[in-house]
């Protein structure tokens, strides 16, 4: 892996030790890139040459974002050292569930090239770009980048990339997830509001209608005979029914 990581920065950075290398370097920077549509490779696979190493690195991106939507640049270095001189056809990648890796998410742009030879003893960059698509839920994934390339007019490839990416959601824009929440969080808050309201009614309601105490006439007048006991009102009423019988 260090073998592999040292001879792609000696490319990334144009450092070369033999005019093979040179020429490799100068036939990369020529390539031409044709839309995406013009050739697609679907599921097919085919063998790994031998002698063929190819390497990957996202450029001033070490964490390996990759923002929903928008393009990511890939660089992909590819080391020759068979006997014949490589093609390189396409490059192409997917995206996959980190925790079931069978499970297909996304195929990405299959990106073709006019021209990117690689000679024997030699080695080149490649860029590729691509973009996920918007609507994904921000979290990790696993990308898988395969490159395709002809070697004797015979087809091979090579996995530069197998590894995990995360996702993120653009920042000037709000992902369904968080519409979603925000949505559901302002629901439960209005019929929080329209239960305490609730309440507060049936408890006016009970209150209004609390009984009254009513005071007989009949306990009344007792009482009121109890405090005027003794004095002369009740002894002139004592008479007065002495006299009636």
């Amino acid at each position: 892996m260090i073998k592999c990581v040292s001879f792609y920065l000696l490319v990334a950075r144009c450092q070369t030790e033999s005019d093979e290398t040179v020429q490799a370097t100068e036939e990369a920077s020529d390539i031409g890139i044709v839309d995406d549509d013009a050739q697609d490779f679907g599921d097919e696979s085919f063998p790994t040459a031998p002698g063929i190493e190819t390497v990957s690195v996202f450029p001033k991106n070490s964490a390996r974002l990759v923002t929903a939507g928008e393009d990511t640049e890939l660089l992909v270095g590819v080391k020759n050292d068979g006997e014949s001189s490589l093609k390189v056809i396409a490059i192409k990648a997917s995206i996959h569930l980190a925790y079931d890796h069978r499970l297909l998410v996304q195929n990405l742009t299959t990106q073709v090239f006019n021209t990117g030879k690689v000679p024997a003893s030699a080695q080149a960059t490649f860029p590729y770009l691509f973009a996920v698509s918007k609507f994904l839920q921000p979290g990790n994934f696993d990308l898988v980048g395969t490159i395709v390339y002809e070697i004797d007019h015979n087809p091979y490839q090579s996995t530069f990339y197998n590894g995990t990416i995360e996702v993120v959601e653009a920042g000037n824009f709000l992902s369904i997830e968080s519409v979603f929440l925000v949505t559901l969080g302002i629901a439960l808050l209005a019929l929080l509001g329209i239960w305490i309201h609730g309440q507060i009614q049936n408890l006016s309601k009970k209150t209004k209608r609390a009984p009254k105490v009513e005071v007989g006439t009949r306990s009344t007048d007792a009482s009121l005979d109890e405090w005027l006991q003794g004095t002369a009102y009740t002894q002139s009423q004592a008479n007065k029914s002495k006299k009636k019988k």
